[in-house]
């Protein structure tokens, strides 16, 4: 793998470790503002929903600069967005600050994911993508914990200039080490959108806003759930946020081994194992050891569906991936705003902190039904095609192609 995507793996570090180390913080924080736990999530769902804004609106602005470029200006525009967290005199400041910064994630990531692709051959691809999310993973086993821990006994604010200062690490990785790629001649903003007219770029997406927004769904309140319903102390959370961050990093690689081999088998398997784990964390979240070998799970499953959905997309976008690879990005946090709103719902309606489990195997359940609704549609398009092609060729070779299909 080139070095090239060591860089891109450090701002996704960065970027993962401003996403996810909220999660560990909300008591805190909420305290610290004086709001409750479902109005601290907002921090979640307000971050998501810039991530989903952002993603198209960053990278169409971003059509005319080279990739190289544009990541840094992202970097730079991260960064800025977490200094205005850290030093947030108000809730609804430090919430104005959490979507600035989230506004490059997916513009970030969606380029990130294309510039990956191109740096290897072809059968390579998804495991070059995995290879760059492997930064937001590994996030989750050292960067969230960390940052939960400092947030827990220092103070919050420290935890998002820490952030802020490894968004700085990550430009400078960028600067060195990605090389120079020019935006490709002759694609422009209509060819990209065009993707969008694609039924399977369209599916692929709705399966990443359902099958992850099923993890955020519970992922979002794990410290509440596990200090107020599995009994473990508030310090306890932070290794829980390793369990989960080891989960994303072996599920991701899995994935992006996998999906190179058998990728619509590897969503169906995960898809599936998801939905029936997060309805089983509705009993496993009342023991201890229970509910940490299914944090981990979640974590590994979630994530096993990244790299093949990331991939779908820019198979089906091919020739203008960009903005459709962007908008994938957005589309999960699209997932992560929605089950994080629909679990403080749950939650605010005295349904209990287990509730959004259930909320997240539904959603997962519907992303499996979409994987097999895309199946089946791409089947139906290929015998549409091969029989007519046998009728005109009657050859040996002709029949047994319709046949094989």
């Amino acid at each position: 793998m080139p070095l090239a995507l060591l860089a891109l793996a450090i701002g996704a570090f960065g970027i993962g470790t401003t996403e996810f180390v909220i999660m560990g913080l909300l008591p805190e924080v909420a305290g610290d503002f004086g709001v409750s736990i479902p109005t601290a999530g907002l921090l979640v769902t307000g971050y998501a929903l810039g991530v989903v804004i952002g993603a198209p609106l960053m990278t169409v602005l971003g059509t005319k600069i080279p990739r190289k470029r544009m990541l840094m200006l992202l970097m730079g525009l991260f960064i800025a967005g977490n200094l205005l967290s850290a030093l947030a005199p108000a809730f609804a400041v430090m919430l104005i600050g959490r979507v600035v910064a989230s506004l490059a994630h997916g513009a970030f990531f969606g380029i990130g994911s294309v510039v990956a692709a191109e740096l290897v051959a072809p059968n390579k691809k998804a495991g070059a993508i995995a290879m760059m999310f492997t930064g937001l993973t590994v996030a989750n086993v050292i960067g969230v914990p960390l940052g939960t821990l400092i947030g827990q006994h220092v103070g919050w604010r420290v935890t998002f200039g820490i952030v802020a200062a490894l968004g700085v690490v990550g430009l400078a990785g960028i600067a060195r080490l990605v090389p120079e790629m020019p935006r490709p001649e002759g694609v422009h903003l209509r060819h990209e959108l065009a993707a969008f007219k694609n039924a399977q770029v369209l599916l692929a997406m709705a399966m990443t806003v359902l099958g992850f927004g099923g993890v955020f769904a519970a992922i979002t309140y794990i410290a509440p759930m596990m200090t107020r319903i599995a009994g473990f102390a508030d310090g306890s959370v932070t290794w829980l946020l390793v369990l989960f961050g080891l989960g994303m990093v072996a599920g991701n690689l899995i994935g992006g081994r996998f999906a190179d081999r058998a990728l619509m088998p590897m969503l169906y398997i995960s898809l599936g194992a998801l939905a029936v784990v997060l309805a089983l964390f509705t009993a496993t979240a009342h023991h201890k050891i229970a509910a940490a070998v299914t944090i981990a799970l979640i974590g590994a499953l979630g994530f096993a569906t990244v790299p093949p959905l990331q991939k779908r997309v820019l198979d089906q976008a091919h020739g203008a991936p960009t903005l459709a690879s962007a908008v994938n990005i957005g589309a999960f946090n699209l997932g992560n705003a929605l089950s994080a709103w629909l679990g403080g719902i749950v939650i605010s309606a005295g349904f209990g902190y287990t509730a959004p489990n259930w909320v997240g195997a539904a959603l997962a359940a519907a992303a499996l039904l979409l994987a097999f609704l895309s199946a089946a549609l791409e089947r139906r398009e290929r015998r549409a095609t091969t029989p007519g092609t046998a009728v005109a060729d009657g050859t040996p070779a002709a029949r047994q192609s319709a046949v094989h299909h």
